[in-house]
């Protein structure tokens, strides 16, 4: 059965933050609110976590994680973000984006998209996320709860928690998410292409493409 923890949305409790990132270091799976729905997280070097996750959304091999990087030097270290890109992405960010770049040797290959090479990450504009990443230290592996058959990220911890009750160890109650899920956009061959256009506006990168 999972854990149930109620976070203050603003300022988020440093005892319950410790809880889920010993949580973390720990390998175990938690369901967390950001500033686009809830996702699923775990730690990039716990090697099961993947797999937990892929089989909760009920996704294959081909599917790109996300890894939630608390800033731009931190994300920088995770991904190859070249001229055309590094000024766009960082003033797009933090914000409900999701950036897919070639990966760097810190990414490991069970994460990496197995022909292109390629990992998204964003900067998340939530402050239990940030609290999350501080105390962590490094990324987090992510990726939105969308549920098999569903087409919008749970907004509710209490919902997750009725369906997800034996399937993570811990969900995250920060009151109410957006149901718009991040924009995605693929800059790993040098221009930006829209993948997916959500709550992140499309507009300054269409004008460098």
């Amino acid at each position: 059965m999972a854990r149930f923890l109620d976070v203050h949305p603003v300022n988020p409790q440093s005892r319950l933050i410790r809880q889920v990132v010993d949580a973390l270091r720990d390998d175990q799976l938690i369901a967390y609110p950001t500033d686009s729905g809830y996702a699923l997280g775990s730690r990039i070097g716990n090697k099961d976590g993947r797999d937990r996750i892929l089989k909760i959304r009920g996704l294959d091999d081909r599917h790109h994680f996300t890894l939630l990087c608390k800033d731009f030097a931190q994300l920088g270290t995770m991904v190859h973000v070249d001229n055309s890109a590094f000024r766009a992405i960082k003033h797009a960010t933090p914000g409900p984006y999701t950036f897919i770049l070639p990966a760097t040797p810190e990414v490991p290959r069970r994460l990496m998209h197995p022909k292109k090479k390629t990992v998204g990450v964003r900067i998340p504009e939530h402050a239990v996320v940030q609290a999350l990443l501080d105390e962590l230290g490094e990324p987090l592996l992510s990726s939105t709860l969308i549920l098999p058959g569903e087409t919008e990220p749970e907004v509710f911890g209490w919902n997750v928690k009725e369906a997800l009750d034996h399937q993570v160890d811990i969900v995250i109650e920060a009151g109410e998410t957006s149901a718009e899920p991040t924009t995605v956009i693929d800059w790993s061959d040098g221009e930006p292409e829209i993948l997916r256009e959500g709550a992140g506006d499309v507009s300054g990168f269409l004008a460098v493409d």
